[in-house]
């Protein structure tokens, strides 16, 4: 492995400059490996409404050439700790979904076999079922935490066994997550009926609505969390459209009443110390967006995941 390497050092090339690898991060082929990598799946033919999150990955990317290498919330320079690089993205098949889904699962246990950890940027949420059985076959069935205004654990869409409303279905029947340490966070919305929570519950996954963080707030939140995945291994899978549309206009499945941005980068501050092995950002479209605030939201969500990483870790 080559000499550890950082973001470029924007006092001498301005940050709008250069290549937009993930915060101005070397990419892997320069460093040859990485403690954690970032990497793109530019796919979205998995969606319900409106499409576009294959545009995400470079999206986040070009909103996080402003992020700044110390963090201040989690007090910690995670690209000083460790190695981070960009990997670029797992292209896949826009076509056909099963094979997609192969394609994802197999190029990221590939990037997970020398012990890296892998920050996936999206994309649709199909592609968190190939994460997980990917992170499931490096470190057992893992504990879930999922930020969503949806379940995602419907059955089928028009008969299609995977698409992004049936990721965490497909996870629960294959057994790569810890169904004892299962749970939504910001859901919330109309449902096609009672039965959907009803078969939510059959799956053993906990549920702590938009309204639960509102009413209970950010620290009895995390409390409930923690104690739900104690020293599991886990994984996190954000979808962007638990933010209120205020918050991330740019997705595929709007919701109004969601997460403020500040509260879900505060939660996943009181997640420190976790045992985290994995983590998603998916569903920004850009085509919706304005101003980028969506991809900056995911930018700085991703940073956050890096540096809870990097705490897992002695300087």
């Amino acid at each position: 492995m080559t000499e550890h390497r950082g973001p470029v050092d924007s006092s001498k090339i301005p940050r709008f400059a250069g290549p937009a690898t993930f915060a101005r991060l070397p990419r892997l082929d320069e460093v040859g490996r990485a403690d954690v990598v970032v990497a793109g799946v530019p796919f979205d033919s998995g969606v319900s409404y409106r499409p576009g999150a294959r545009f995400g990955p470079s999206a986040v990317r070009e909103a996080s050439r402003l992020l700044r290498p110390y963090n201040p919330g989690l007090d910690v320079s995670p690209f000083e700790r460790l190695q981070v690089a960009d990997a670029g993205d797992i292209a896949c098949n826009p076509f056909n979904i099963d094979e997609a889904v192969e394609t994802i699962e197999h190029a990221a246990a590939g990037l997970l076999k020398t012990g890296t950890r892998l920050v996936t940027i999206g994309g649709d949420h199909t592609i968190a079922l190939p994460l997980l059985r990917a992170v499931s076959a490096a470190h057992g069935p893992v504990a879930l935490l999922h930020f969503d205004a949806h379940l995602d654990t419907w059955d089928t869409y028009f008969g299609a066994a995977y698409t992004h409303g049936t990721p965490f279905r497909r996870a629960v029947e294959e057994g790569v997550v810890d169904t004892e340490a299962l749970c939504h966070v910001g859901i919330r919305g109309p449902l096609y009926g009672k039965r959907d929570l009803e078969e939510d519950r059959r799956l053993r996954f906990g549920i702590l609505t938009s309204s639960d963080v509102m009413r209970r707030g950010v620290d009895e939140v995390v409390d409930a969390l923690r104690q739900r995945v104690a020293d599991r291994p886990v994984y996190i899978s954000i979808d962007i459209d638990v933010l209120d549309p205020a918050h991330a206009p740019g997705t595929g499945t709007p919701e109004a009443g969601g997460l403020t941005s500040r509260e879900l980068l505060e939660i996943l501050r009181g997640l420190a110390g976790v045992n985290l092995v994995g983590a998603d950002v998916v569903e920004v479209a850009p085509a919706y967006d304005h101003a980028e605030i969506t991809s900056v939201a995911a930018s700085h969500l991703a940073f956050d995941l890096i540096s809870l990483l990097a705490l897992k870790e002695k300087p």
